[in-house]
């Protein structure tokens, strides 16, 4: 299995998580064994940083083969993207990545909310992992 995290920083498993999936410098991607245990980490940037059309960066990720992406926030345009790519999305995730991948393999984290995307670049994002109690916490189970 492959989980995707949103990151900050390319520091692998000690990155900080980003609060939006698609404006997020770098993804950090880790692979997990039948047990849960990581058998490999790659950062690699996010090569539409900057800008993109809808669906680019859902489709970049699911072309990776990632099962999972865990991020601190996400649209719903990119949600729904991620499922008819059959991606489970999973969001309110802070602090570091191995910390998420934690709670999430612990079942704490689990679930999405979507952010509200504003048409100047201003949205949410950033306050739903915040207000929502950092991982884990109080974001809907789909």
């Amino acid at each position: 299995m492959i989980i995707a995290f949103s990151s900050e920083e390319d520091k692998g498993l000690e990155s900080i998580m980003s609060h939006h999936f698609g404006r997020c410098p770098f993804y950090v991607f880790v692979s997990i064994d039948e047990d849960n245990t990581v058998t490999n980490v790659t950062d690699e940037p996010n090569p539409f940083a900057n800008g993109h059309e809808p669906g680019l960066v859902p489709k970049y990720i699911a072309d990776k083969g990632v099962n999972i992406m865990i991020s601190g926030g996400m649209g719903p345009r990119a949600i729904d993207f991620f499922n008819q790519f059959g991606v489970t999305v999973v969001t309110a995730a802070s602090g570091k990545v191995k910390d998420a991948l934690n709670a999430y393999l612990s079942g704490q984290l689990k679930g999405y909310e979507p952010c509200n995307e504003g048409g100047n670049g201003s949205d949410d994002c950033g306050q739903k992992s915040k207000q929502k109690g950092g991982i884990g916490m109080g974001h809907i189970e789909n």
